[in-house]
């Protein structure tokens, strides 16, 4: 019986092999151009159902306010697919690309000294980021630096193209985690005093701690400032960022590798010391994607989930109402 599911699976990756093949071999200005007529194609030509156009509209509505026009909108949102594109292009490329002896002509870095001081302490420190800039570029960079992490991801169902991507992630010095299932490594990474790497901007659920992102409450996973708290772990709030391009300078793509925000667990003395770590990394990722918002993937539903207290405060007030009416 012939296993479809896999037929897919297969012709997928062969058609991820194909393109990594012709992005290998084109010069970088011509794969520069390549990723930005794929994004074309996807903004341009498919249906907007197709590619969540409406919800990327809205996030950036719900983020930004009047601050944006529709123009502005829909041009931010053809600019986040080619940073999409661009980012693949660069991820093929990066193995041969980027190494110990080039680390400074391909990145800015904007950092504190205390970033180093952590990641020497013996202490753990979490590397927390968002679906902003190419953060694979910032993972592999610890790697090269002599900073093993633990990188935390979700699987992708296609299982090849998986293990490509876990392969890419392993070749620095990591080691791939699944973000579903994966918490007991994640635990006795940060035991050993380990350091984790991981995206912390998608929607938690309704179980998730509710803090704001952009001015609005949004679903946020509680489990990294739970780690943080018991382990006494840093978190670095850090990013990369793709800078302009300027292809007579630079040989390759120019990045700024910033840390946002570095912050100490152990000096939190709230009386809720989940919600203000949880608050504290969000605004911080928040604040790194004010500086570019086109390289943020704004199709993920963020605000999804509203907090539950909205629920109640509405079942409360229906009795009332009634009351008052008769």
């Amino acid at each position: 019986m012939i296993n479809w599911r896999m037929m897919r699976y297969r012709l997928e990756y062969l058609v991820f092999q194909t393109l990594v093949c012709v992005v290998r071999s084109l010069p970088l200005r011509e794969s520069v151009k390549l990723a930005k007529g794929l994004a074309f194609v996807i903004h341009r030509c498919l249906p907007r159902k197709m590619t969540r156009y409406h919800v990327a509209a809205e996030n950036l509505r719900t983020a930004f306010g009047e601050e944006l026009s529709d123009r502005e909108i829909d041009e931010t949102i053809y600019q986040m697919w080619t940073h999409l594109f661009r980012m693949i292009v660069e991820i093929i490329q990066l193995p041969r690309k980027l190494h110990r002896g080039n680390i400074f002509d391909v990145l800015d870095f904007d950092y504190p000294p205390e970033l180093i001081t952590a990641l020497c302490s013996g202490r753990p420190v979490i590397l927390l980021s968002g679906h902003y800039g190419n953060w694979e570029i910032a993972v592999s960079v610890f790697g090269l630096f002599g900073f093993p992490m633990g990188v935390v991801a979700r699987e992708l169902d296609n299982p090849y193209l998986n293990k490509w991507f876990a392969q890419f992630r392993q070749h620095t010095g990591h080691r791939a985690m699944a973000k579903s299932g994966g918490y007991d490594d994640m635990v006795a990474t940060i035991e050993r005093r380990g350091h984790l790497a991981l995206l912390g901007d998608q929607d938690a659920g309704k179980r998730g701690l509710f803090v704001n992102f952009f001015g609005k409450p949004a679903s946020t996973f509680k489990s990294i400032a739970l780690l943080a708290l018991e382990y006494r772990a840093y978190i670095c709030v850090g990013y990369a960022r793709r800078l302009p391009d300027d292809f007579e300078q630079n040989q390759w793509i120019k990045f700024e590798m910033g840390c946002e925000e570095l912050i100490d667990a152990t000096k939190c003395v709230s009386k809720d010391p989940v919600g203000e770590l949880t608050q504290q990394f969000t605004s911080s990722l928040e604040k790194a994607i004010r500086k570019s918002p086109e390289q943020y993937f704004w199709v993920h539903r963020r605000w999804k989930s509203q907090p539950r207290v909205r629920e109640k405060k509405k079942r409360q007030a229906e009795p009332i109402a009634e009351k008052r009416a008769a």
